[in-house]
């Protein structure tokens, strides 16, 4: 397994109290795999990926537990500057919003060149023409013309695929992508997504795919982990998800999704909001909107149930759902 995430717990003291944004989250990815991560806002999904790529900020956040292995080493107990050199040259992460995320007094070309520099002690000569070459294989067009522009001088989906080259800039063998398609319209979506999926196969990386939308991740997905509250509800291979959710929660979500076969009918939408993490509900957090609570999902917190060998669920009334 190139990483696993072992009940990492995170929590994030502040004035009003201690919010606990991660309970106990546990996954894998193997190299070539990948996982969707899917979730309301703020039910975990970026703070664990943060977690595990070093970037959290503390304070206020701070690691509780658990164990992040990647390569067999605990990347938790490394030192900093251990641990910076892992970031980048081992595993990388594209945010959701380019342009915040792109430095705008400097050029796209002296950005993607300073991985270079830092990491391979290049000249800044070789490491703008290695950005050039970066710029090319995410297909920018005019690479060479366009390496000395600035980000604001690129549209969304294209600051996106410079986003993705600085991320591939060092071959890492992880990439961690927030929301890659975040405010890019359904045709970008598509192109920077099947752009992601193929740089994928070429450099048989692995691939963290962090999402709130199930029909982004159809055809990329090879496992889906469903976030809710800071733990995983349900983990699954994505066409089991699809075909029968093992978790109400799940089901929400994909009802959620505008379907052409439901045209004129509302749209599904899950009842209630999200809980507050500095006051979780007792037992099921997710009993307060769902539509098969019973008193057990009021008091006794579900385990992840074994559904099949590769499936998971916890949710005390998993086989009801699953049946639809």
């Amino acid at each position: 397994m190139l990483l696993e995430v072992r009940d990492l717990q995170v929590e994030f003291r502040t004035r009003d109290g201690v919010a606990k944004a991660v309970n106990g989250v546990s996954y894998g990815v193997a190299a070539g795999e990948t996982l969707a991560v899917l979730g309301e806002s703020g039910s975990g999904k970026s703070v664990t990926a943060q977690a595990v790529m070093g970037i959290l900020d503390m304070p206020p956040g701070r690691v509780t537990g658990g164990e992040v292995l990647f390569q067999g080493r605990d990347l938790l107990k490394l030192k900093e500057d251990e641990r910076r050199r892992v970031r980048g040259a081992e595993m990388a992460m594209i945010f959701q919003d380019a342009l915040s995320s792109l430095n705008p007094v400097l050029t796209v070309g002296d950005q993607l060149g300073e991985m270079f520099v830092v990491h391979r002690g290049m000249s800044r000569k070789d490491a703008r023409a290695k950005a050039v070459e970066l710029m090319d294989r995410v297909r920018i067009p005019a690479a060479k013309e366009r390496v000395g522009q600035y980000p604001h001088q690129f549209s969304g989906g294209m600051r996106q695929r410079i986003m993705i080259a600085m991320a591939l800039a060092l071959e890492p063998a992880l990439i961690i992508a927030d929301e890659p398609t975040t405010a890019l319209d359904v045709t970008v979506q598509a192109q920077v997504m099947d752009l992601l999926a193929e740089l994928q196969r070429e450099y048989n990386m692995g691939l963290i795919l962090i999402t709130h939308d199930l029909g982004v991740v159809a055809d990329v997905a090879d496992r889906i982990a469903v976030m809710y509250a800071g733990r995983i509800v349900e983990s699954a291979p994505v066409h089991d998800i699809y075909k029968a959710p093992a978790h109400p929660y799940t089901r929400g979500l994909l009802d959620s999704i505008p379907r052409l076969d439901h045209k004129g009918r509302e749209l599904y939408a899950i009842k209630g909001l999200p809980p507050n993490l500095m006051d979780i509900p007792r037992g099921c957090a997710f009993h307060p909107r769902c539509p098969m609570a019973r008193d057990l999902c009021r008091t006794d917190a579900p385990a992840l149930y074994e559904v099949s060998e590769v499936r998971g669920s916890a949710c005390h009334f998993w086989r009801e759902c699953l049946n639809g």
